[in-house]
């Protein structure tokens, strides 16, 4: 007796696209964060001051949340109804989370 083969359907259950943008976005993101931290302090770009007691960190980090947000937003719509290998993901939110943790360490700026 044969038996029918059935096609596979996607199911909401079968896509992690969207939090796959959202976690690889975050650690762009962070990465975002360190290169204005380390282009402010290397003097080649002056965020603005949005609020006066906070300085130029209201800047940097508007900046940064801006990047992150624009990344988030065009990963998100090319990886929604995609099933994304995680691992790989991880790893370079890990990288880039590591590479931002080491890019605002006073130190690193020394090296500059």
């Amino acid at each position: 007796m044969a038996t029918a083969v059935r096609p596979q359907s996607t199911t909401l259950a079968d896509v992690n696209g969207a939090a796959m943008a959202a976690m690889l976005a975050a650690g762009i993101g962070a990465l975002a964060m360190a290169l204005f931290v380390i282009l402010n302090e290397a003097g080649m770009f002056a965020a603005p001051t949005l609020y006066g007691p906070a300085g130029g960190v209201t800047g940097r980090t508007t900046f940064a949340t801006l990047v992150w947000l624009v990344v988030w937003g065009g990963l998100h719509t090319r990886w929604r109804a995609r099933q994304i290998a995680p691992g790989r993901v991880f790893g370079l939110t890990l990288a880039f989370v590591g590479a931002a943790v080491a890019g605002t360490f006073p130190p690193i700026w020394g090296l500059l």
